[in-house]
Parts: C-alpha cells; structure tokens; sequence
C-alpha cells in the first residue's frame, strides 16, 4: 500500500538578534505594574522593574520582539512605539529578514519575514515605526555617567527668556 506524504521543508534554523541598551529608571507605576526606563531615543514600558527611581539598567530587546508599521500606530495594544529610519533590510535564512532601525542614537534590530519585507516595500531610507512588544530587563551594573538625562521641558517664557 503507498501513500503519498508531503514532506515538511526542514525548520528554519533560530536567529537570534537583540539590542541592548542602557536606561535609566523614570517612574515606578504600581497600580498598573509596570516602569518606564529613559534611553537614548526615548521611553519604554515595561514591567514593573526592581530598581529604584534614578537608577540605571539594561535592557535587551529581542528582534522577534519587534515588528514594523508604517504608519503611527494608534489603536494596538502594543505601548512602545517608537519612530526611526530603517537603515537596512538583510535577507537571512528563509523565511526571516533582519530590519535594523535608526532611532537617533540606538540601532533597533527587528526580525520579520521575507513576505512582510515586500508586502511592505521595506527598504533604507524609508521611515517607519518600531513597535517592542517586550524586553527583558539584567541584572548588570549600569555606570551613572552611561545613562541619559531627562530633557528639561521648556519654561514659560518671559522677557529675560524670551527666544532670540
């Protein structure tokens, strides 16, 4: 007796990409369990982290954790959204694709498909936002001087401020 069986093609090997980055702890929101961290380019979001207001941390970013719109997306439940330049589209094995995002001073890696890659005419120079879905939080000592200041908010302005 013969079946005929399609054969499976071989699973794609794991791709691990992730970006670290250094932040320093802005506010703790208990009632909703979760953080937010200043970095380079931003805020994040996050789970309540274990470390005071002030203090430094390092974030890594999973690429898998990270997906592309085009647009600003407004209605997802995704909080962390953050605008850039993507820089490079790098075709790995299939079916994944590594999509490396300027934000400013951060380079933000996120892993998509080959198929989002042209449904999207993902390409360097175009820009698009980086939506991360998590991150994970270490355990290392952050320096004090690694890690980015809050930028003050502009002040009222009066006659011995007034813009020049």
């Amino acid at each position: 007796m013969s079946t005929d069986v399609l054969s499976a093609p071989a699973a794609a090997p794991p791709v691990t990409l992730a970006t670290t980055l250094d932040a320093r702890v802005l506010r703790h929101d208990p009632a909703w369990g979760l953080s937010t961290l200043l970095f380079g380019d931003g805020e994040l979001r996050v789970p309540l982290v274990a470390a005071p207001v002030d203090a430094g941390v390092r974030v890594t970013v999973d690429a898998r954790d990270v997906s592309v719109a085009l647009t600003r997306p407004m209605d997802v439940s995704i909080t962390n959204r953050l605008p850039g330049t993507i820089v490079e589209v790098e075709r790995l094995a299939p079916p994944y694709a590594r999509v490396r995002f300027d934000l400013g001073t951060t380079r933000l890696d996120a892993l998509v498909t080959w198929e989002s890659v042209e449904r999207l005419a993902l390409e360097p120079g175009l820009r698009a936002w980086a939506m991360i879905k998590s991150v994970a939080i270490g355990n290392a000592a952050v320096r004090p001087s690694d890690l980015p200041r809050q930028r003050p908010w502009p002040g009222p302005r009066t006659p011995d401020r007034a813009p020049r």
